[in-house]
């Protein structure tokens, strides 16, 4: 049976998570209804699902008699999942994404600091400024020198609150001026531009005015004569003595032409 002020741990272990992560979550939140070591064993058996609680199941019974072997037991099964120690020069890699809020940046960032075994303060404040995307607030970091992240912490609250105050005042921004001035000046031109339409002299078309020849002239009055031969060739071939009937054309001039002289 559980005490009654025991708390129900909200954490899971699959089988691929971190172990050191997942039994520091465990003690986080069993620490406020604390408890002999008979109810943190069952307590944390429950939080176990999938491959590892295969992997409880399969222990033989009596095996485990304290929480300490429970948990050495449990960290040695899944060490493979641990992840690696972090080192000051892993938060260069650290770096805003295009879209990322500053505020979402700070929290990944901090998570990161968290991990690191030392506290290279100098460090942290080069990593941030390194990672931070160009803009407002990485040339007020250029400005304003800061000496501790502490102080970068301050500045990011002081740009966020400053980025929402302009945000707010442009969604309530006045409405622009009507030009009332300019549409009756419209309205003038174009009622006197509609007055000097009226007055023009409108003639009737007349069909007869665009007969004839010339540029603005339909296509078929323009082209060349065509003409037709009444003979077919196989026709004009059959005739007997064709040659005969033809004539050579009478000499009209006694002139032969010759090449041009020189002038």
């Amino acid at each position: 049976m559980f005490p009654a002020n025991t708390v129900v741990v909200k954490a899971s272990f699959t089988g691929v998570e971190d172990p050191e992560a997942h039994l520091t979550a465990f003690h986080t939140q069993m620490m406020l209804s604390g408890g002999s070591d008979t109810v943190y064993c069952k307590v944390f058996m429950s939080t176990l699902t999938g491959t590892a609680l295969e992997w409880f199941v399969s222990l033989p019974t009596g095996h485990i008699t304290t929480f300490q072997q429970f948990s050495k037991m449990f960290v040695e099964q899944y060490i493979v999942n641990k992840a690696p120690p972090l080192v000051s020069y892993d938060l260069f890699d650290v770096r805003q994404y295009q879209g990322e809020s500053l505020k979402e940046y700070l929290n990944r960032f901090r998570a990161q600091i968290v991990r690191l075994p030392g506290k290279d303060k100098d460090m942290f404040v080069h990593a941030f400024k390194k990672g931070v995307l160009p803009g407002p607030f990485s040339e007020s970091l250029i400005r304003s020198h800061p000496a501790t992240f502490a102080e970068i912490r301050r500045g990011v609250v002081a740009h966020i609150a400053a980025e929402s105050e302009v945000s707010e005042k442009r969604g309530n921004a006045a409405p622009a001026k009507p030009r009332v001035q300019a549409r009756a000046q419209a309205q003038r031109v174009m009622e006197a531009a509609a007055g000097k339409k009226d007055q023009r002299t409108h003639h009737p078309y007349d069909p007869r005015k665009n007969k004839g020849k010339g540029p603005g002239q339909p296509r078929e009055f323009n082209r060349p004569p065509r003409y037709e031969f009444v003979m077919e060739l196989t026709d004009l071939i059959a005739v007997s003595n064709i040659a005969a009937r033809l004539k050579v054309p009478e000499k009209t001039t006694d002139k032969v032409l010759g090449p041009k002289p020189d002038v």
